[in-house]
C-alpha cells in the first residue's frame, strides 16, 4: 500500500520541482527531507500542513491516502447542491486535518439513543433530550447554541435557490451547511433538522437535503426522524400546552407563539394539530399566514427584519475558525487556513495581525 513517504515523492513529482527546491518551499532542509522521504524521520504535523498547503491536499490524504464521503457526492450532485457539497468537502477537510494536527472537533454525542419504536418517536425522544442540555440557554442564536453545547460545526453560505442545505458526518467531522435565506424560520428549521440527523450517529454519510418540507422527500425513514426531531426540538410539546392552555389561540396568540418559537406559521399550525392542540379547519387557517404577516400581527417587525438580515449573511464555522487560528498560534499549521475560513489574503491577514500584536508601525 503506497505511505506517505510515497504520496509525497509523487506530490514532489506532479510539482515539477526538484526535492531540493521542494524542501525550501516546504521550509525544510535537504537532509530532514530525504530522511523523510526514506522513512528514517517522520514528517512532522507542521511539515504535512505545509505539504498539503503547497500541493492543494488535505493532511488526512497525505497520512491515509483515502477519501471522505463528500468527495464521492461531489461527483454526483449538481447546482446548488453541488455548490454546498464541494464546501462542505473543503470546511470537512479543514476540520479533518485539524483533528490529525491535535485540534479535535468538541463534539458532544447524545447520551440518549434513538431506541425502539417509528422513525417519529426516535425523533421526538432524541429532542426532548437535546432540549434538556440547552435549558436556560437563549435560543434567539440557534447557530451559536449548536456550535456551542453540541460542537457540530454551522456554516451559512449563498447556495443560491432551490437548497436548503446538508448534514455531513465521519470519525473526525460533524458539520453543517445552511443556505443563506430570505425565510429565518425555515433556516432555523433546516438547522434543527441537519442537527437531528448528526445526533443519530447511525449513518456515516451525506445528508442532502434540497427542500426539507419536502413531503416526497420526508417519506425516508432518516427524514421522517429528522423532520420530527427539528418539530419536536423547536415547538416543544410543554411550552405548546401551556400557550393554548383552556382559552385555544386566537389569531394574534398564535402569531405571538410563532414569533417566541422562531418558526414558520404553517409548521406551528401543523405541529399544534398533530398534537390534537387545533383542529383541521383551524390549522388551515393559521398555517396561511406568512411569517411576516404574523410579525406584524405579534408587533414584532423590527425583530422580524433583523432575522431576515441576519439569515441573508454567511458565516464561516465559528468553532473551525477557532481552531484553525490556534493551530497556527500554536506552530502546528500555516495561517492559510485562518484566512481561508475569513475569506481574507493570507499576508492582509498576516499584516493585520502583526499590526494588533504590535509588531509593525501601522502608521
Amino acid at each position: 500500500m503506497p505511505s506517505t513517504p510515497n504520496r509525497v515523492r509523487d506530490l514532489i513529482k506532479e510539482s515539477g520541482l526538484t526535492q531540493h527546491d521542494f524542501a525550501v518551499r516546504i521550509g525544510l532542509d535537504d537532509s530532514k527531507l530525504s530522511k523523510a522521504l526514506s522513512g528514517s524521520r517522520r514528517f512532522s504535523s507542521l511539515d504535512l500542513a505545509r505539504i498539503a498547503d503547497l500541493c492543494t491536499v488535505t493532511v488526512d490524504w497525505l497520512i491515509t491516502g483515502e477519501q471522505t464521503p463528500l468527495a464521492i457526492a461531489a461527483r454526483t450532485t449538481g447546482g446548488s447542491a453541488r455548490r454546498a457539497v464541494d464546501e462542505a468537502r473543503r470546511l470537512a477537510t479543514m476540520r479533518s486535518d485539524l483533528s490529525h494536527l491535535g485540534f479535535a472537533q468538541p463534539w458532544q454525542p447524545s447520551e440518549t439513543a434513538a431506541g425502539p419504536g417509528g422513525w417519529t418517536d426516535q425523533g421526538i425522544r432524541l429532542a426532548q433530550a437535546a432540549r434538556a442540555r440547552i435549558e436556560g440557554a437563549d435560543h434567539t442564536d440557534l447557530i451559536g447554541l449548536v456550535e456551542t453545547v453540541f460542537g457540530a460545526d454551522v456554516a451559512v453560505l449563498d447556495l443560491g435557490d432551490g437548497f436548503d442545505g446538508l448534514a455531513t458526518s465521519s470519525d473526525d467531522v460533524k458539520l453543517i451547511v445552511l443556505a443563506t435565506s430570505a425565510v429565518p424560520t425555515r433556516q432555523r428549521f433546516t438547522l434543527a433538522h441537519e442537527l437531528g440527523h448528526l445526533l443519530v450517529e447511525d449513518d456515516q454519510g451525506v445528508h442532502l437535503d434540497e427542500d426539507v418540507f419536502d413531503r416526497a422527500q420526508g417519506k425516508s425513514p432518516s427524514e421522517l426522524r429528522a423532520n420530527a426531531f427539528a418539530a419536536a426540538f423547536l415547538m416543544p410539546e410543554p411550552t405548546l400546552r401551556a400557550a393554548v392552555g383552556s382559552v385555544g389561540l386566537t389569531e394574534q396568540s398564535f402569531a405571538v407563539l410563532a414569533c417566541d418559537l422562531i418558526v414558520t406559521p404553517s409548521a406551528l399550525a401543523y405541529r399544534l394539530k398533530a398534537l390534537r392542540l387545533i383542529d383541521a379547519g383551524t390549522c388551515d387557517r393559521f398555517r396561511n399566514l406568512t411569517a411576516r404577516r404574523a410579525s406584524s400581527l405579534a408587533g414584532r417587525g423590527p425583530d422580524f427584519a433583523r432575522q431576515v438580515s441576519e439569515a441573508n449573511r454567511q458565516r464561516p464555522p465559528g468553532l473551525l475558525t477557532r481552531d484553525a487560528y490556534a493551530a497556527y498560534d500554536a506552530g502546528a499549521t500555516t495561517l492559510r487556513p485562518y484566512a481561508n475560513l475569513l475569506g481574507v489574503d493570507v499576508e492582509e491577514i498576516r499584516r493585520a495581525l502583526d499590526v494588533e500584536n504590535g509588531t509593525i508601525d501601522a502608521s
